[in-house]
């Protein structure tokens, strides 16, 4: 009987041991897996999100006033020094997109050069002027030489955010 009952007690503390363990691994994955995201405008989720490559593929089948509606990710090159009122996310290593918000109804912080990010909103074909273009070096804390060197006006792929998720 004394042996039933030290088998009985040692197969309880085993199978006891190996859920504990099972239960902390699966814990522990289920952490690694979520990535927190913070949320600006409108709320919106990761999925069916395109990469920035794609985008650009879109992009250059496009002309000067239309639009299409998109949800892509990429990551923030410059934004805006002053409020965060727009950024510049690259499409590929040459080519990048223009992002405001629309009806300046939110903005981005101003440290978050390098975050990844979602956009869903507006992708369309832009020509800028130069006065506005002069206006964005000044934001982006260009020297006047730089500034000045701004002559001619640019054909942008542009984006309007309605709603951005930004890896924290």
């Amino acid at each position: 009987m004394k042996y039933l009952i030290k088998i009985s007690m040692i197969t309880l503390l085993i199978f006891t041991a190996c859920k504990e363990s099972k239960k902390a691994e699966k814990e522990v994955e289920q952490i690694k897996q979520e990535v927190v995201y913070d949320s600006f405008g409108e709320k919106i989720t990761l999925d069916n999100a395109i990469t920035s490559e794609e985008l650009l593929t879109k992009f250059k089948t496009m002309k000067a006033g239309d639009t299409i509606n998109v949800k892509f990710a990429s990551n923030i090159k410059e934004v805006c020094s002053k409020k965060g009122c727009w950024m510049k996310l690259p499409l590929n290593d040459e080519t990048e997109t223009m992002v405001r918000f629309k009806d300046y109804g939110f903005f981005m912080p101003l440290d978050s050069k390098g975050r990844e990010v979602v956009l869903n909103g507006k992708a369309f074909i832009k020509e800028t002027s130069v006065k506005e273009l002069q206006h964005y070096a000044e934001d982006a804390g260009k020297s006047k030489d730089e500034i000045a060197k701004i002559t001619e006006p640019k054909v942008e792929f542009t984006f309007e955010a309605d709603g951005v998720l930004m890896k924290k």
